[in-house]
């Protein structure tokens, strides 16, 4: 009778990121059908080498997460981990779906709690810093940078962003003073952070992984926007289209909504600004969003499910 609450557990957790993609489907379907729909009429060959470019961004973050770890992990099941990650990231805003089942993953393989935890800040905060200097890159080297002139917020803006940001450090920093307990585990999470960053910065093929596979994300995510704009006649060079990637998920990639909302919605926006009709740069975005995320919805809810059900996260 002790095991039979565990079976059903574990069944309700292998179930729910179908239910989940099943329901998120349903809510959705206009949407859903009008991507497809555009899709289905699209150039089948770019379409095919916008896919390969999002297969590669599972690799990339792959190399990333090994990259961020001391540690070797089995390399298939990192892969699989990264691609029912992507499901995940459906539930949880921000990046924390995947961070939940990369951290559950880390765990299965023995990897101690703080070294897994550090680890995915290291990953967080390479791939930011990578992604930052690709984007300084591609602002130096094209022209169409005097285009993002109109879509910097304006000064107002940044003043309760800032004001939220030092709040946050505020509490932080008041919590660890006032909860003794919080201390502890904080600086011991800092301190394996620390070492840890050094024992990886020392091997170069974990610097290679790291810092190579955090500058390729962002191009390989660019590259399957810019097949799926050539594929619908968009009418943007490819560089245009990267640079755009770039500064639309740069600008509001912090912002917490579940499937880069406030990302698609930048993106038009700038697509808009360097050019493009607002009637292909949505098509454009919303074919994007098919290939890279709803099209790997149900698939990568299986491969959770599947490794749920056999311990591995």
């Amino acid at each position: 009778m002790a095991r039979g609450p565990g079976r059903s557990l574990r069944l309700a957790l292998c179930l729910a990121p179908l239910l989940f993609a099943a329901g998120w489907a349903a809510a959705n379907r206009p949407v859903v059908y009008e991507g497809f729909r555009r899709l289905v009429a699209a150039d089948p060959g770019w379409l095919a080498a916008g896919a390969g470019f999002t297969c590669l961004t599972w690799v990339a973050a792959s190399c990333v997460r090994q990259g961020a770890l001391p540690d070797p992990v089995p390399p298939r099941l990192l892969l699989a981990s990264q691609f029912a990650a992507g499901a995940a990231n459906h539930v949880l805003p921000g990046g924390l779906g995947a961070h939940a089942v990369t951290l559950r993953f880390l765990r299965g393989q023995g990897v101690p709690l703080e070294r897994a935890t550090a680890s995915i800040g290291l990953y967080s905060l390479v791939k930011s810093v990578a992604k930052a200097l690709v984007l300084v890159v591609f602002l130096a080297a094209s022209p169409a940078r005097r285009r993002l002139g109109d879509l910097i917020p304006d000064g107002r803006l940044l003043i309760p962003l800032a004001a939220g940001v030092g709040g946050a450090v505020t509490v932080a920093g008041v919590l660890l003073t006032v909860v003794r307990p919080l201390r502890r585990p904080v600086a011991a999470l800092l301190r394996t952070a620390v070492s840890d960053a050094r024992a990886v910065h020392a091997r170069p093929r974990r610097v290679l992984a790291l810092w190579g596979g955090a500058a390729a994300m962002p191009l390989v995510q660019a590259g399957a926007l810019a097949c799926v704009g050539a594929s619908l006649g968009l009418g943007l060079p490819w560089e245009q289209v990267v640079l755009a990637h770039l500064a639309a998920g740069t600008a509001v990639g912090a912002v917490p909504a579940p499937g880069g909302l406030a990302v698609d919605a930048a993106l038009v926006w700038t697509l808009v600004a360097f050019g493009s009709s607002p009637a292909p740069a949505t098509a454009t975005v919303i074919g994007y969003r098919v290939l890279t995320d709803w099209a790997p919805l149900l698939p990568g809810a299986l491969v959770l499910s599947t490794l749920i059900r056999r311990n591995v996260v």
